[in-house]
Formats: structure tokens, sequence, C-alpha cells
């Protein structure tokens, strides 16, 4: 991924992205940050917008514009227009993605159409769009994948990597699992903790889950299970920079035991603890626990 062009107080970003991912989110962030945004700007007025940015003070000075598939024809047009305005304008590009199975959820969840029309499914206006967008998304030089983020998540985020361009914010989610269940989709690390004794097989234990102290305790009671912490959170400490410089806007750590109860559980809390301490933007989830 390109990295962020550095600004002064003159700022021009052009927003743009597939449909459902998040980008009006995104454009109300730069408004927070106080940017003045236009939503929807036709692309042939985008020359003229630029001339004024560049002549502009105070407030417009900053700005962002939001430009979509709702464009239609007129949207492949964009490229070749924004390589001609960045021979004398500095532009960043962001572009905003997510996986086809979150937009397809996303579209599910408000029944809304796709923007490209009702004649195809969302499933097929989607590829539609990619095909329409890939170009685009080549020359972007910020990619934000929004599949992990919920709506105020995706805002912090927006908000922490652009007000210093210095920074460069991931959220880790760690996510407990049941092996019985599947491994998580969406992984991109995953432990299997079936190594450790499982509460289930104490009568005592059973009904309860790892967020329990009594299950807690009983299993940092075993050696192996402090042993475990240690040398996973050593290597996330060296991993998770990594992942960072590379451009990650998320990662996904997925602990998996028998049924998702107990053992993952407990120590998906304790290894989002440790990761808050290190200043990692972290948030943890119990897929399994209730089932």
């Amino acid at each position: 991924m390109k990295q962020p062009k550095r600004h002064d107080a003159r700022h021009l970003v052009i927003l743009t992205g597939v449909s459902g991912s998040g980008k009006s989110t995104v454009l109300r962030a730069f408004e927070d940050m106080g940017f003045y945004c236009v939503d929807n700007l036709p692309v042939e007025l985008m020359p003229i917008f630029a001339e004024l940015h560049a002549a502009g003070e105070g407030d417009f000075a900053r700005a962002a514009l939001l430009v979509d598939a709702r464009e239609g024809a007129q949207l492949e047009k964009l490229p070749a227009l924004l390589k001609h305005l960045r021979k004398d304008h500095p532009i960043t590009l962001v572009f905003i993605d997510a996986s086809d199975d979150a937009l397809l959820r996303r579209y599910s969840e408000t029944r809304r159409p796709h923007p490209l029309g009702k004649a195809l499914s969302v499933r097929e206006s989607l590829r539609h769009e990619r095909t329409l967008m890939e170009p685009i998304r080549k020359l972007a030089d910020v990619v934000i994948d929004s599949t992990q983020f919920n709506v105020h998540e995706l805002r912090h985020f927006v908000t922490e990597r652009f007000k210093n361009p210095d920074h460069r914010p991931m959220l880790v989610s760690v996510v407990s699992f049941g092996y019985k269940y599947g491994v998580p989709t969406d992984s991109d690390l995953v432990f299997d903790v079936r190594f450790l004794p499982n509460p289930h097989f104490v009568p005592a234990l059973r009904r309860y889950t790892g967020k329990d102290p009594k299950v807690r305790k009983y299993i940092r009671s075993f050696p192996q299970s402090g042993e475990f912490l240690r040398r996973i959170e050593s290597l996330l400490t060296y991993l998770i920079p990594h992942y960072i410089s590379e451009g990650k806007s998320y990662l996904t750590i997925s602990i998996g035991c028998t049924g998702g109860k107990h053992r993952s559980v407990m120590l998906s809390e304790e290894i989002k603890k440790s990761l808050a301490k290190r200043s990692f933007s972290a948030k943890v989830t119990h897929r399994d626990i209730e089932k």
C-alpha cells in the first residue's frame, strides 16, 4: 500500500470505495476533524473544486470529497482525471473497502438497493462495481478495509489515522471460538488451546464460562497456561508492529478450544488485556460462548 502524502494545513482528500464499505461514515469523520466535506461531487466538477481549494483559505484549505458508484459511467474518467490533477495539486486518495461477505450482510441488514440498480442481484452488482473501481483502487494512497469495524470503530480509526499522519493505528480483534463450530473464516492468526485441561469435565465449573473467577483460577493453576500466555504475548508484541508497517488496518486473532466456552474465553480476555497494556487498540469477541 502506498503511503499517504505529508501535508501542511492545506489538505485535499478524495474518498471513494465500494458501496456499503462505510464511505459516508469516513466522510463524517473528516467533517468532525474540521474538513470542508462534499458528498457525491460530479467527476467533471473536480478540476474546478481543486482550483478553488488551491486558492482557498481558512476552513476550505482542508477538504474531503466523496466520489463513488453513484456517478455511474462518469466514474471511468476518474483515474485519468486524478493523474492530471496530481500534476498541480497534492491529493490524497483514500479507498474504503470490505469483504464481499461483509458487504452482503450489510445490504441484507439495511435492505437498501445497490446504487448500480435493481436489475442485478446485490452480489452481481458488487462484482460489477469492483471491476469498475479496480483502476481507481490501484491509484489509492490509503486503502482501509472496514470488514471488522463497526461504525464507531471505523470513525475512531480514521480520526486517529488522519489527525496524525505519522500514526498508523490498527484494531486487533481477539475472538474466542469452539472448534466444534468451525474456525472463524476471517482469522489472520489461529491458536489452538485444547492442550490445556478442560473445565468442562469439572462438574463444579461446567456451567460457568471463562469469564467466571472460579474458571479463570482453575485454568491459571496449570503452569502451561501461564507459559502459553507469555509466549503468545511475546509473539504478538513482535508481529503487530510489522503488520502495522505493512498497512493492515485490523488483525483478527482467533483462540479456539473445544466448545468455545471456557479456555478460549479466559485466554482471549487475558490477551486483550495484555495488548491494551502495550497501547494496542484491541477488542474481544466470544463467538460461541452462549452455544
